[in-house]
């Protein structure tokens, strides 16, 4: 086992190495950092364009190869360069990440608990009543955008606090700002804050998995290994607790890894919606400006997400599989 998770660690770091460069590549082709500074009012002279790419090496005058070469030289040194705007790109990395790993960690967990119990309940009451309403929710959650679920989360939660006459569910901003009364009132004002960007999060994946969950869990359901489990005296809850469930969990540990990218991307506009400043946030504003090295940041912080969560996966999978355990 632990032979078989170095080997997947090493791999996955040859990937994020690939993933950063290609980032790189990609966002200096893509993106045109010239027309941000070629667009203020007052106009700037082409002189003064050039010295400002330049000295955020992002001057497209200057070969790529060139641009890439002394980008990886400050990124080997914890420098990963200037934002457009001429802020530090560590600074800014630095004061979203806290916010956007609180969203998707707390959003991720509960999704995923939920979704796999839901999907496994549901799979042992196949073409219940049960069943057939789970299904429906999670079809009509999974054909739901990020963006108008959000949304109409925002306006659901107005409705109820114009109900109730107090403002019980925040949905703007991750605190109240200001707010200094002692740590369990601020801890109490963040999570009235966090309560509709993590729902907003956790249900998409709480549908998605539900449903992968159950297909898989209706596989093993009718094994011979079920059955022996039950001809020698479990319990059906335990058989299929301690060996179905087990085994079901199997494939879906790989689908973990490939969620967490969808996760992300949904965060996006979740942060968005709701005020959120963090790396979702500061993804799209980059984009809209033309920021190269902030674009390439961002990237570099969903490529380890990813392949963390791949890795975590890979433990799941080992731990689960004795063939894998045992090699």
């Amino acid at each position: 086992m632990a032979a078989f998770l170095a080997k997947r660690l090493g791999y996955y770091a040859v990937l994020l190495l690939v993933a950063i460069c290609l980032s790189y590549l990609l966002a200096s082709l893509a993106l045109d950092p010239r027309a941000y500074y070629e667009g203020r009012q007052p106009p700037l002279s082409p002189s003064a364009v050039d010295h400002h790419l330049t000295v955020l090496g992002v001057n497209d005058h200057t070969p790529l190869l060139t641009r890439f070469t002394s980008w990886a030289g400050h990124a080997v040194r914890g420098d990963l360069g200037q934002t457009i705007d001429g802020a530090s790109v560590d600074a800014e990395f630095g004061r979203r990440i806290g916010v956007s790993l609180r969203l998707l960690l707390l959003g991720s967990i509960l999704g995923t608990v939920i979704g796999v119990l839901a999907g496994a309940w549901t799979a042992v009451r196949q073409y219940r009543l049960s069943d057939r309403t789970v299904t429906l929710i999670s079809f009509i959650l999974l054909s739901t955008p990020v963006f108008l679920l959000a949304v109409l989360l925002k306006i659901g939660a107005i409705w109820f606090n114009q109900k109730t006459g107090t403002d019980v569910i925040e949905f703007t901003g991750e605190k109240t700002p200001g707010l200094d009364s002692g740590f369990l009132a601020v801890l109490k004002d963040r999570s009235v804050h966090l309560l509709l960007p993590t729902v907003s999060i956790a249900l998409g994946t709480i549908a998605s998995y539900s449903r992968y969950q159950r297909s898989t869990m209706l596989d093993v359901l009718g094994s011979d290994y079920l059955r022996t489990a039950r001809a020698k005296g479990l319990s059906r809850r335990t058989a299929l607790l301690k060996h179905g469930l087990r085994t079901a969990l199997i494939p879906m540990s790989t689908y973990f890894s490939f969620g967490f990218l969808a996760l992300f991307t949904g965060a996006t506009f979740t942060e968005t919606i709701f005020g959120w400043h963090g790396m979702g946030e500061w993804f799209v504003s980059s984009i809209g400006k033309n920021d190269v090295n902030s674009v390439v940041a961002v990237n570099a912080f969903a490529a380890v997400l990813v392949l963390l969560s791949g890795f975590l996966a890979d433990v799941l999978h080992a731990a689960l599989d004795p063939r894998i355990r045992n090699a």
